[in-house]
């Protein structure tokens, strides 16, 4: 019998064939997801500038 027919998503522990790179983001996801996040606050914070300018007069 293969491993395949014992091998058990759910159970506890990895195989051991895995490899721990396999886990982890790629690095462009993560400087995009990065550059989204710094680009959006940016933007909310332009937008409350010009509504706390055009409120205070």
């Amino acid at each position: 019998m293969s491993d395949s027919e014992h091998y058990d998503p759910l159970g506890p522990g990895r195989r051991k064939d895995e490899d721990p790179q396999e886990k982890r983001m790629p690095r462009g996801v993560i400087i995009r997801l990065f550059a989204y996040l710094v680009a959006g606050h940016i933007i909310a914070a332009f937008l409350y500038l010009l509504f706390v300018v055009a409120g205070s007069k």
